[in-house]
């Protein structure tokens, strides 16, 4: 008797379970619920959205159409692009149809996969950028050997690397969500699907996710962010021991539109986390958020495009 007890009481368990992640769909509650402010940002998000993505075409279409641009710099910065159009074109047009629907539902599917996607985009930008600082550190510390050392085949290896690392985390942490169980409280007071709000939706014990959340921001934040730091830290000091005024200028100037990128990137991820840390309103959280996701995305070529003199001249000649 106490034996069938213990398998009915089991079996009540996996099928509560088995209830509980048997879920369809989220609900994306968005920015506000005033109906009367729906059309304004439809046309804010949409405007972003055309500004991100003909800006980061823009700049692509310039380094490819100019032979001079074909350096391992450019083959970065067009990376970078085309990543900021991906990690844009997963977030705003699932939210365009909502609002034009008037409907905040998403799919679990649909869920999980701009999770995974929005992962992998964030975590290509702390690499590219990353990268980019190490490519500026070895054309103003080692100038002579840059052509050796930055060559195609390593520029194509540090590329295909950082995508693998950023889609090895990404479904770590989807693999992570698939085991989590979910109550009837399925709303998220965000946006998007954002990987902290779905955890905390999660009726079983995320402590493992807490812990895999932690150890991938020290992994893609921290070690990318110290990379930059300890680049620029070498390239100060080289360009400090250069006797002409003129000669310093120039080899700042290369770095100035990057500079510019990582301050703004990693300046509003630092905010993100501040107002989460400070904030208990989830929609503070999420205006935060989309200064993180979506700004730096759409200020990047304006950013490369008016600080550059290489390609103000490329887009001259282009048009």
């Amino acid at each position: 008797m106490y034996i069938h007890h213990l398998v009915c009481n089991r079996l009540i368990n996996i099928m509560e379970a088995r209830n509980h992640t048997a879920v369809s769909e989220f609900l994306l509650l968005g920015l506000t619920d005033d109906p009367a402010l729906q059309p304004l940002l439809f046309s804010l998000f949409l405007s972003m959205y055309l500004v991100t993505i003909l800006g980061n075409l823009l700049i692509i279409l310039v380094v490819s159409s100019d032979s001079h641009l074909h350096t391992p710099m450019y083959f970065f910065l067009c990376s970078l692009s085309f990543n900021d159009i991906s990690l844009s074109t997963t977030i705003i047009p699932k939210m365009l149809v909502n609002i034009l629907r008037q409907d905040q539902s998403i799919s679990y599917t649909g869920c999980l996969s701009q999770v995974c996607f929005v992962l992998v985009f964030v975590g290509m930008e702390n690499c590219l950028l990353a990268v980019m600082a190490y490519d500026r550190y070895v054309a103003i510390c080692n100038p002579l050997r840059y052509t050796v050392i930055m060559n195609p085949c390593l520029c194509g290896l540090l590329l295909l690397f950082s995508l693998f690392l950023s889609t090895v985390d990404a479904l770590l942490h989807s693999l992570m969500i698939l085991r989590l169980s979910f109550c009837t409280d399925l709303k998220i007071p965000h946006f998007f699907c954002e990987l902290a709000p779905i955890i905390k939706l999660a009726c079983s014990d995320t402590f493992i996710e807490n812990i895999l959340i932690y150890i991938s921001f020290c992994i893609f934040a921290g070690v990318p962010l110290s990379g930059i730091i300890f680049s620029y830290i070498y390239i100060v000091s080289s360009v400090l021991r250069i006797p002409s005024s003129e000669g310093k200028h120039k080899a700042f100037s290369t770095c100035g539109s990057h500079l510019c990128v990582v301050s703004l990137f990693y300046g509003t991820g630092f905010g993100v986390y501040v107002s989460s840390s400070l904030t208990d309103s989830p929609r503070n959280s999420a205006v935060a958020s989309m200064m993180y996701t979506l700004v730096p995305q759409m200020l990047n070529p304006f950013i490369y495009s008016l600080r550059n003199r290489d390609m103000k001249e490329a887009f001259r000649k282009l048009l």
